[in-house]
């Protein structure tokens, strides 16, 4: 078989089967042959281990999970390109290519169904209009995986990344540190795809911690004060929380004065530790 990063066989491949590529799909493919087999190796992929991809696309990094992992599950939601991965798949019998919108695929029954008695990482390129939904709902579902390794934008990846606190911080952020430990792992230039987009790309990886960072009352409350901080990013604490959550800014200042937090804070200068130390203030009434 012809590299899957050639250029030239993709296009023949894509005409073949009649697909085009999808500007609302988001769809890029990698022609970098030295991408796939370092994202796929930093992945944690290896012997006993089933890797969960998410728009496998025309099957690059299929290709290099399905050569160092026992089982690969892949959810496409182009049902276009379900052919061409036929074709490209053909010659490994460890891959199932499933037809599906992850955001609406019970992902805990594929896991338990296609990776029994295996670790279970995620990996995957995923589109850039996309990335923040896909990313929390993996981590919300509180999945049984070790790792999530993806492909995201750059801007995108150093938000995730940052540390906390620091002024590249934003509620993903706080977020992503909530349910794991992120890495930025490698960067990769926009000539790497075909197309190409308009944008670098970088490779994350998170860990996921086998319980939050931190201890909290009621997690959807800790996350309403953490995107209404950020929502208004350039006030204070003490403002930006008073309109998102509707209180007087006496009752806020009180709140923050129970939960240990300066009032003329703001939102890029706290801590995982005194966000959530607000929301069980608020929690129990300051």
């Amino acid at each position: 078989m012809q590299s899957l990063t050639n250029p030239q066989y993709i296009k023949s491949l894509m005409k073949k089967h009649g697909v085009r590529f999808s500007k609302g799909l988001g769809q890029n493919f990698i022609v970098n042959p030295d991408v796939c087999p370092e994202m796929a190796s930093l992945s944690g992929s290896g012997e006993g281990v089933g890797a969960l991809e998410i728009g496998p696309g025309v099957g690059v990094l299929t290709r290099e999970l399905a050569l160092s992992c026992e089982k690969v599950a892949c959810v496409e939601i182009d049902s276009s390109l379900l052919p061409v991965l036929a074709e490209t798949m053909a010659p490994f019998p460890n891959v199932e290519v499933i037809r599906g919108d992850v955001l609406k695929t019970d992902l805990h029954a594929l896991i338990g169904e296609r990776f029994p008695g295996l670790d279970v990482i995620v990996c995957a390129n995923l589109p850039y209009y996309i990335t923040s939904p896909i990313l929390m709902h993996l981590l919300e579902s509180r999945l049984p995986v070790k790792s999530i390794t993806v492909m995201v934008q750059k801007e995108a990846a150093q938000r995730i990344c940052a540390p906390l606190p620091s002024r590249q911080a934003g509620a993903i952020t706080a977020a992503v540190h909530y349910y794991s430990v992120p890495r930025l792992l490698f960067p990769v230039a926009k000539e790497s795809f075909l197309p190409p987009p308009k944008v670098d790309s970088a490779v994350i990886r998170l860990d996921v911690r086998s319980q939050p960072a931190v201890a909290v009352n009621r997690e959807a409350l800790l996350f309403r004060i953490i995107r209404g901080a950020f929502a208004q990013r350039r006030k204070t604490i003490h403002n930006s929380l008073a309109a998102a959550l509707a209180m007087d800014k006496s009752a806020v200042a009180g709140l923050l004065a129970g939960a240990g937090v300066s009032l003329t804070a703001r939102p890029e200068a706290l801590s995982l530790e005194e966000f959530a130390a607000i929301a069980n203030a608020a929690e129990t009434g300051g």
